[in-house]
């Protein structure tokens, strides 16, 4: 028996809404959906009338693994708390009700860069300085507090209404330096998408976390001006070999200087690659910058 027809069911989620419609929440249609989570549109009716759009992250906690539940979700909430950036999706509330916890943030309208690129294909030099320029300044915030990301792909970049770039989804975040000493942390998980991670990462040997993010920019980067994938994913081992021959195809159409701001972040060496700070002091973005 399908579990829409159990009343019992069906019974639990009509009190999950109406319990969400007394703090003011409708939910409306899913936007998104994963094994344990999905976000759906939902709009906030305050007390005087007003009508305010909003996503929200639904996450199931009994379809939900135990270390994303118990190591990973408390650290992402934790950094969300401390964001504060115009080019970072912003979190209003986190509820719990029963078996889901609830978290309401910022809706972005204009959907994840993925899609955008789909659609759209390579895009224009100066739409792709803008968004570049917009989620490295987010990236810098972020490495200033000494949080990396971690999971840096195009569809966990998000996009208003217009397209101005959303930083979301800190689900592999974490903190670079221990918090007793300051000490710098390497990382030994293995964290993100083959498609945008750093030789390092799928070697296996602890990472500096800040220079992994790096690699990731300069993937999507690449994405954004290409229209396509840097690497080939489908075989991790010829993949590694690739990126450690730094054997980067670009068109002839690729403006010469964005190549070498790409080949700055996909350097496969880490104590070559550049950092954060050099990107947004690059030629390619002295007009913003």
């Amino acid at each position: 028996m399908s579990h829409n027809h159990d009343p019992k069911v069906q019974k639990i989620s009509k009190t999950f809404d109406q319990i969400l419609e007394k703090s003011g929440y409708k939910l409306h249609a899913t936007i998104g959906n994963g094994s344990y989570a999905k976000v759906k549109e939902v709009e906030y009716i305050s007390k005087n009338g007003e009508r305010r759009k909003f996503a929200a992250k639904i996450i199931d906690r009994r379809k939900a693994p135990a270390d994303f539940l118990n190591k990973f979700l408390p650290r992402e909430l934790e950094i969300y708390l401390k964001l504060d950036h115009p080019n970072i999706v912003r979190i209003y509330e986190i509820m719990e009700i029963y078996h889901r916890i609830y978290i309401i943030m910022e809706l972005a309208e204009g959907g994840d860069l993925l899609d955008f690129i789909k659609k759209r294909g390579a895009l224009p030099n100066n739409l792709a300085k803008r968004m570049f320029n917009e989620l490295a300044h987010a990236i810098k915030y972020i490495h200033g507090l000494q949080i990396t990301h971690r999971d840096l792909k195009c569809e966990n970049i998000l996009l208003d209404k217009n397209y101005h770039v959303k930083l979301a989804d800190f689900g592999f975040g974490r903190s670079c330096v221990d918090s007793e000493t300051g000490k710098r942390i390497l990382s030994r998980t293995y964290c993100g998408s083959a498609a945008y991670a750093a030789p390092e990462i799928l070697q296996g040997t602890p990472y500096n976390p800040k220079l992994y993010d790096i690699w990731s920019l300069g993937c999507i980067l690449y994405i954004m001006v290409c229209g396509c994938m840097p690497f080939d994913d489908t075989d991790i081992k010829k993949m590694i070999k690739v990126q450690l021959e730094s054997r980067i195809k670009f068109s002839s159409k690729t403006d010469p200087i964005v190549k070498d701001l790409i080949n700055q972040m996909l350097e496969p060496d880490v104590t070559r690659r550049t950092n954060i700070d050099k990107v947004l002091r690059h030629l390619w973005l002295r007009d913003f910058n």
